[in-house]
């Protein structure tokens, strides 16, 4: 059964309302207010309020002055003006400055009332969806002008320092000097080629299906042993991983892989560098159809005011190691494929703990 249509009526004349409400309850949820402030509270409780019937002649301000005062404080619902007169200037005034939809004369008759929700509701749907519409545009001018940005600096940044190494090498005719520009110009591609992959992984996140199959939480986490290795390794940094899977699991192995490199990346890069212990731990454990994924780090820590925004596109809560900004965007994204839901804690320069919850499919 359709939920109804929820109208809200103002007029000071409790008769009025009182018949109002008797004509339509059946067909719709009626909500009534003697005043103003009766019907801003009514505003306030119910946001979903599709139409709003007022009258003319009110005391204190007219329905005309109502609807412009809450023009931009509640801007979706359709103001229709219930009045006895029919002085134009009045009908100008209320369209000029109360944006009204229609008008009803008094006394009503109920197949008008009936006509005129029907179609201010038409009008609603569509509004609302233009003004989601909208903000996914503003959404995605948004990601633009950052992803412009970005590929300028981020992309342009390796190549310049590449093409400024190869003209001071052009100069010089020592090997050990050579070698050393060569391993400047290998770590600005690298760098290159580790934002190529991440773009890679957006793109595949926004416009790929999933594919579910099996999952085997061991043999992906030795996969990562094996990747992390030579870096825990060269790096003084201990990788202790702990799975506790005894159930199947269901779900895609590419957004589930992106989230566990992106973490322990993280994990590993954002180490600080005086700490003798570095730990980073990986933690699986899968219960009741909820696979439970915690990363944790002895690392540099995020600041408080940083934690809302480190989901953001191209958002860089550091500047201890390079990074593109989309990595934790992407786990974002990836967990939004998967329904999954990512929590974090973390303490300057003690370490992070990101917790991942991802249901089975």
């Amino acid at each position: 059964m359709a939920e109804k249509i929820k109208i809200l009526y103002l007029d000071d004349e409790m008769d009025n309302l009182t018949g109002f409400k008797a004509t339509l309850r059946l067909d719709y949820q009626v909500l009534t207010a003697v005043n103003i402030p009766g019907a801003m509270e009514h505003l306030e409780k119910h946001p979903d309020i599709r139409v709003i019937f007022c009258d003319q002649r009110m005391p204190v301000k007219t329905g005309v002055e109502f609807f412009e005062g809450i023009r931009s404080t509640h801007p979706l619902p359709m103001r229709i003006l219930i009045t006895a007169y029919t002085d134009i200037e009045a009908v100008i005034d209320s369209i000029n400055r109360g944006n009204i939809f229609r008008f009803v004369k008094k006394p009503w008759i109920e197949a008008e009332l009936v006509s005129a929700i029907e179609e201010a509701n038409k009008f609603y749907q569509a509004n609302s969806m233009l003004a989601i519409k909208n903000e996914e545009l503003q959404k995605a001018y948004s990601e633009l002008d950052k992803f412009a940005y970005s590929v300028s600096h981020d992309i342009r940044g390796p190549l310049s320092g590449i093409l400024g190494a190869i003209n001071v090498a052009r100069e010089m005719y020592d090997i050990a000097e050579m070698k050393e520009m060569l391993f400047l110009m290998e770590k600005s591609l690298k760098k290159l080629d580790t934002y190529i992959l991440s773009m890679h992984d957006y793109y595949s996140l926004q416009r790929g299906e999933l594919q579910i199959c099996d999952i085997d939480f061991r043999k992906m986490a030795d996969e990562f042993k094996d990747i992390y290795k030579v870096f825990s390794n060269t790096s003084n940094i201990s990788f202790k991983v702990n799975i506790n899977q005894r159930e199947p699991f269901r779900s895609d192995t590419i957004p589930l892989k992106l989230i566990l490199n992106n973490l322990l990346s993280n994990a590993f890069k954002y180490q600080s560098k005086n700490n003798d212990a570095k730990l980073v731990e990986l933690n699986i454990d899968v219960h009741k159809g909820v696979a439970t994924i915690i990363v944790s780090d002895t690392g540099i820590g995020i600041l408080g005011n940083h934690l809302g925004e480190i989901f953001n596109l191209f958002y860089r809560a550091s500047s201890q190691e390079s990074g593109s900004g989309f990595g934790l965007y992407n786990v974002k994204s990836a967990l939004l494929k998967l329904n999954g839901q990512i929590e974090v804690n973390s303490v300057l320069n003690k370490g992070t703990t990101f917790k991942v919850t991802v249901p089975t499919k």
